[in-house]
């Protein structure tokens, strides 16, 4: 009977603990670390007085099927990771948002001040 309570409750932690985000474990994190566990971010920018934004994009196809059965490049969209680092050089928040546009088209001024929208933990 122990042994099932222990393995229970093993599980009940290793599973709490695996939920957790990724981005999570970011907060707090200084903008070193996170730039030597991430890379280097494809952009970063100013996020007026508040520190700066760093930009991370995968690039995702998705295939289609043709009616001849034939697998070609369908649609795609950008995977976006924006992570917002603090005037003393930590992580305050992130989020993660897919897009049809690339980085490079990524209007800053609509990024800037979403920060403070964001559940910080």
């Amino acid at each position: 009977m122990k042994k099932i309570i222990l393995l229970t409750a093993t599980l009940i932690i290793c599973a709490c603990s695996s939920s957790k985000n990724d981005g999570d474990k970011l907060i707090g994190q200084t903008k070193n670390k996170v730039m030597k566990s991430l890379g280097a971010p494809v952009r970063t920018l100013n996020n007026d007085t508040k520190g700066e934004i760093l930009i991370y994009a995968d690039q995702i196809y998705t295939n289609s099927h043709s009616q001849n059965g034939s697998t070609m490049v369908g649609a795609n969209y950008w995977k976006y990771m924006f992570v917002y680092i603090n005037t003393e050089g930590k992580v305050s928040s992130w989020r993660n948002e897919k897009q049809e546009y690339p980085p490079q088209q990524i209007d800053a001024d609509k990024l800037i001040g979403v920060d403070n929208m964001l559940s910080v933990n």
